[in-house]
């Protein structure tokens, strides 16, 4: 038997005060840390044990040798992502998709959860919100066989109704110049309806009171919105905000994967999607993962940037 056993089974070593009073905290609280820790599992197997996996941006990775029998070879992955032009193509396709989903998108849900929020029928009002979760909950694959389908040439519902004013027929999945209007639109209709849920819970929390006080003020419901709604929402659009700032070069795959096609990827073509054809398709594991990895930095120094000049400039952070 060990001497610090010893020591524990006769209690001649007794246990400090504030550990005393730590064990006491968790004892009494432990149906609230078993709740978190399925979360916390989670995050360490998926996200953070696989940035183990990074490492092969700095070697020139083989499968049959593994991460351990293939050869460090520094930053010249990174070197070589800096000098390729296909690279800066897709790095300006996906800032540029990322900033009009920023302009048109990030807005869309607090507009539409200001309108919701002053539809007086109750009824009318659960309806429409069931309608506009809806496309949540279906899968790119569907969503962009719906989009495929209603701007097709001959048979989309668009070119007939264009066709109707006297428009000739636009094939529009084959311009590069729709393609990123198309993303951004059908990425609004899909997830608008659920980015309102958290500015409608904001809404909520708003004291009555406060309209009550505007309309005996003669305050008319334009000047309650600017005046008393959208100051109460500021922390919960500003947090989202920071959020979405630093998502800026992680558009996700596949909705961009499932529109895109060869005659509109001058302009469609984004970091994800190279990342799959370069990476997956064409082998080179380590380059790719050196593309992955600087997504990575920049969404970080973004979101720390943001969070920095949101601190300063509106009291609202992250942290």
């Amino acid at each position: 038997m060990s001497k610090g056993a010893d020591v524990n089974a006769a209690g001649t070593v007794p246990l400090t005060e504030k550990h005393t009073r730590r064990s006491s905290y968790f004892m009494k609280n432990w149906q609230i840390y078993s709740m978190i820790a399925p979360g916390l599992l989670f995050f360490v197997v998926f996200k953070y044990i696989p940035l183990a996996g990074s490492v092969i941006a700095f070697q020139d990775y083989s499968p049959f040798g593994g991460i351990a029998g293939s050869p460090f070879v520094g930053f010249k992955h990174f070197s070589e992502l800096f000098s390729y032009e296909e690279f800066f193509l897709v790095l300006r396709n996906t800032l540029v998709i990322s900033l009009y989903q920023l302009i048109f998108g990030f807005p869309a849900p607090i507009v539409l959860a200001l309108l919701l929020n002053e539809v007086g029928k109750a009824l009318f009002k659960r309806v429409t919100q069931t309608v506009l979760y809806i496309p949540h909950f279906l899968s790119w694959v569907i969503v962009g066989g719906m989009v495929i389908s209603l701007l097709a040439p001959d048979t989309g519902l668009v070119n007939r109704v264009l066709a109707a004013f006297g428009t000739e027929k636009i094939f529009f999945m084959q311009e590069p110049s729709f393609f990123r209007s198309i993303v951004v639109v059908s990425g609004i209709w899909k997830e608008v309806g659920w980015g309102t849920i958290i500015y409608l819970a904001a809404l909520t929390g708003i004291n009555p009171e406060l309209y009550e006080a505007a309309e005996v003020d003669g305050a008319g419901k334009l000047r309650q919105v600017f005046s008393i709604t959208l100051p109460a929402l500021m922390p919960t659009i500003m947090v989202l905000l920071l959020l979405k700032i630093g998502h800026v070069l992680d558009l996700g795959f596949e909705q961009i994967y499932v529109l895109l096609n060869p005659l509109v990827r001058v302009s469609g073509d984004i970091l994800d999607t190279y990342i799959y054809r370069v990476g997956l398709l064409g082998g080179q594991y380590s380059y790719t993962t050196a593309v992955g990895l600087f997504k990575s930095v920049v969404g970080l120094v973004l979101i720390l940037g943001a969070n920095a000049i949101s601190k300063r400039s509106t009291g609202n952070s992250l942290y």
